[in-house]
């Protein structure tokens, strides 16, 4: 079947053997027999520190990063980068306030934390959350790198090809998911993170080739493109925000999301789960400059030229828009295959995260209150039926995303995209109030969960007009979950 894309033979080539790539290393990493749904989800605690580092690299990567990385210093600057310093310091939390308490109480997600506190209906509850947030998230986020890879391969975005695309993204994240369990997706993790990289890598040589360097230099110095710290109060990645609001984020992300903390329970012990945290941040710091570079350097390329940044009628981003107007035939596929494994890095993550929630946090915890002769096959065939089920719910978030961009004034994609940071301030809430004071009870839990959720929401724009930084938002959510949490006198039920 051929289709009129912008591919060459020598891309189709490229594009195929990455297939190839994916279905024998899937093949491999998903030899080694699973005998439950715990191996399944946290390997036995047999992964090594490096191995876990790179995985959570992965993971916090995404084809949104791929692409929007270059796009904001195209349109601004490098500050962007404090973000990842916001990050270090935030991993330093995780790793010595959450990391020695998640290993002193064996846990397989972080939500059972709650339950030794408040019961096991706060750790459902804040499971629930989860699941709903993560589901919205990813979901959009698999459908900003549907768009690309349906814009590159099919060089239209029509509904057809958009579930094509999106679907064959879930194929390639089922392939390592679906067998493997966690171990196989921190494996194939390694895998993309290499080629996405070298992807970022190859087109930043290709790009700066044609360049001259010196006018490159002085260019960007004369737009104030290379600025690292912003200090002032109102921008994005301003110092303020950094300190603030973005460190309140990183920490939820790092330390109460389970599609990042699966990974970090993975490790052997909690020292290595630390250093994994640690070496993620530095590692993945190089690799943002990598993406910031190609986008400063973008901004030279197109120097006072008129361009429109769409395709068919779809806003785009620069790197977008140079991929499929000027890369020449080889270097297209290999970036295409970097964007595929930029997303794919993700979605399989989030998958084994999600099962992971709802088997061992919400399904488990139900049915053993009802039956006790349940083999640990059971559980372990529930946790990959829970793999499909969620790769189905992402496939319908796909669709759901493209519909309402098409017929919608909110725009879905932006909201879905900051479903978790609303889902984030909630549980810093509570989980600030179970780990650092003893107050708060079971009745507090879905009030503090649900408060810092509506307070993000009232406080966006299109509901009552209010202008607050993002960053404000997290920080005054947080303060009211964590408020609601303290009103009650803390009981415990471990």
């Amino acid at each position: 079947m051929h289709f009129n894309t912008g591919f060459s033979p020598l891309d189709w080539g490229v594009f195929l053997g990455y297939f190839l790539i994916l279905g024998v290393s899937s093949y491999l990493l998903s030899r080694s027999t699973i005998s439950s749904s715990e191996e399944y989800f946290n390997a036995s605690h047999s992964m090594g520190v490096l191995p876990v580092a790179l995985s959570l690299v992965a993971t916090s990567q995404s084809a949104a990063t791929f692409l929007g990385a270059p796009e904001y210093a195209y349109m601004y600057d490098f500050t962007f980068l404090g973000f990842y310093v916001s990050a270090l310091l935030a991993v330093l939390f995780v790793a010595y306030y959450f990391v020695p308490r998640f290993y002193a109480m064996k846990l397989l997600t972080v939500y059972e934390l709650l339950e030794s506190r408040y019961g096991v209906l706060a750790k459902q509850q804040a499971g629930m959350m989860f699941l709903v947030g993560r589901v919205m998230a990813s979901g959009a986020r698999l459908y900003i790198a549907t768009l690309a890879v349906s814009m590159i391969l099919f060089y239209d975005v029509s509904f057809l090809h958009i579930v094509l695309s999106s679907s064959l993204l879930l194929v390639g994240a089922l392939l390592y998911t679906y067998f493997g369990g966690v171990k196989s997706v921190i494996l194939s993790d390694v895998i993309q993170l290499v080629i996405y990289v070298g992807a970022g890598i190859v087109v930043l040589v290709f790009l700066y080739s044609t360049l001259d360097i010196h006018h490159m230099w002085n260019t960007l110095h004369e737009y104030h493109k290379l600025r690292v710290l912003d200090t002032s109060l109102e921008g994005k990645f301003s110092l303020v925000s950094l300190l603030t609001g973005w460190l309140l984020l990183n920490i939820a992300a790092f330390g109460l999301d389970q599609d990042m903390s699966q990974r970090v329970l993975t490790c052997k012990d909690k020292k290595g789960a630390q250093n994994a945290l640690v070496i993620s941040i530095v590692i993945t710091i190089p690799i943002v400059v990598l993406f910031l570079a190609i986008g400063s350097a973008l901004f030279v390329h197109y120097e006072g030229s008129s361009i429109v940044q769409k395709f068919d009628d779809e806003k785009i981003t620069i790197f977008m828009y140079y991929i499929l107007n000027e890369l020449p035939d080889g270097l297209k596929g290999f970036v295409t295959v970097g964007a595929i494994a930029a997303a794919l890095s993700s979605t399989n993550s989030v998958l084994s995260a999600l099962a992971s929630v709802a088997v061992e946090d919400i399904y488990k915890p139900w049915i053993v209150a009802r039956r006790t002769d349940l083999h640990p096959h059971h559980f372990l065939r529930v946790a990959r039926l829970s793999v499909l089920g969620f790769a189905s719910l992402l496939l319908v978030m796909v669709v759901v995303s493209y519909e309402w961009q098409h017929v919608a004034k909110i725009p879905l994609v932006s909201f879905a995209l900051g479903v978790m940071s609303f889902a984030y301030s909630g549980l810093l809430g509570v989980f600030f109030s179970a780990v650092f004071t003893q107050r708060g009870d079971a009745q507090s839990v879905p009030y503090a969960l649900g408060g810092g959720f509506l307070v993000v929401l009232f406080l966006q724009p299109y509901f009552f007009g209010i202008h607050i930084g993002f960053a404000w938002q997290i920080v005054i959510a947080t303060g009211v979950s964590f408020a609601i949490m303290q009103m009650k006198r803390g009981a415990s039920y471990g």
